[in-house]
C-alpha cells in the first residue's frame, strides 16, 4: 500500500538526479527490498527502535506532502501538516483498517495505476528532449534510496512475491511517465503525475488521481503512525509533532533521503539481529 503514496512524489524526485536510469534505480532497491524481507526486523534495542520509528515518521512525512500537494495545493503546506495530525495520529491513537479493507483497496489502487500506464503508453507522446544518457552511477543510487522505503513489504509472509510484484509495477509506471514526459518534465514537478494525465489527454481522470492520492497516503500513514506507537510509546507523540512541523517547513527532497537512509540502516539492523542469531545458535 505504501507504494502508491511513494510514487506520487518519489518517482520525479528519482528522475531528476537519475533520468532514465530511474529504472535501475528501482532494480538496485528491489534487490535490497528482497533482501529487507530475508533478515528479521531490528531489535528492542533503544537506537533499533529509534530507527524504526524515525523511518515510518519520514514515510509519514513524505505521505503528507504528497496528500497536501496532490489534493490541496493551494494549502499544500497546511494540509500537510494537518494530514500527519489526522492520519498518522490515528493510527497512533490505534485506529486499524480492517485486513480485508486494506486488500480490497490495495486491489483497486493497483487497477487505477495499471489503468494509468495503458493510458500513457497508448498515446504518443507530443515529443521529449531528453534520451538515455551514459549511467550516472551517483543517480543510480540516489534514485534506488529515494524508492526503497515503498518497495519494502510490510509484513513477512510471502514477502519475496510482494516485493517481486511491488517492483513490476513501480517499473511499469516509472516507464510510462519516462516514455509521456521525458526525465527532465517528470522531475521538474512535485505533482508531475498530474501532468503526465494532461499529456495524455486524460484529464478526465484527474478526480481519479485525487481519490488515488487520498486513500494511498491515508492508509500507509495510519499503519506507521501504529507502528510507531508500538516502537516508541507515548513518547512517539513528540515524533509527530516534528513529522508534522517537517512536513509544513520542509521540502520533498531531504524528507525522502531521510526516510531512504532510516530504511537503508532499518536493514542493516536486521542483518545484525540475523547475524547475532546465528552466531547463539
Amino acid at each position: 500500500m505504501r507504494l502508491g503514496g511513494g510514487l506520487l512524489v518519489a518517482l520525479a524526485a528519482a528522475a531528476a538526479g537519475a533520468g532514465w536510469w530511474l529504472l535501475g534505480g528501482l532494480v538496485l532497491a528491489a534487490i535490497a527490498a528482497s533482501v529487507a524481507a530475508r533478515v528479521p526486523e531490528p531489535g528492542d534495542a533503544l537506537v533499533d527502535r529509534g530507527v524504526v520509528a524515525v523511518a515510518r515518521l519520514a514515510e509519514v512525512t513524505v505521505y503528507a506532502i504528497a496528500f497536501g500537494a496532490y489534493v490541496f495545493p493551494a494549502h499544500r503546506e497546511a494540509a500537510a501538516a494537518a494530514f500527519v495530525a489526522v492520519a498518522a495520529g490515528a493510527g497512533f491513537a490505534g485506529l486499524k483498517i480492517p485486513t480485508i479493507v486494506v486488500r480490497i483497496t490495495a486491489a483497486l489502487l493497483l487497477v487505477a495505476g495499471l489503468t494509468l500506464v495503458v493510458v500513457c503508453v497508448a498515446v504518443t507522446p507530443v515529443g521529449t528532449a531528453d534520451g538515455l544518457q551514459p549511467p550516472d552511477f551517483a543517480g543510480v543510487l540516489v534514485a534506488a534510496v529515494l524508492t526503497l522505503p515503498f518497495l519494502r513489504p510490510a509484513g513477512r509472509e510471502n514477502a519475496g512475491l510482494r516485493v517481486l510484484l511491488l517492483t513490476a509495477v513501480a517499473l511499469l509506471a516509472a516507464f510510462a511517465a519516462l516514455y509521456q514526459l521525458g526525465a527532465v518534465r517528470l522531475g521538474l514537478s512535485l505533482t508531475s503525475l498530474r501532468d503526465l494525465l494532461s499529456a495524455a489527454d486524460a484529464d478526465a481522470l484527474q478526480p481519479l488521481l485525487t481519490a488515488f492520492a487520498v486513500v494511498a497516503t491515508v492508509v500507509p500513514a495510519l499503519a506507521a503512525g501504529a507502528e510507531t506507537r508500538t516502537r516508541t510509546g507515548v513518547p512517539g507523540l513528540a515524533g509527530l509533532v516534528v513529522a508534522a512541523a517537517a512536513a509544513y517547513f520542509l521540502p520533498l527532497l531531504p524528507v525522502l533521503v531521510l526516510a531512504g537512509l532510516a530504511t537503508v540502516i532499518e536493514l542493516l539492523l536486521g542483518v545484525r539481529a540475523r547475524r547475532y542469531s546465528e552466531v547463539r545458535d
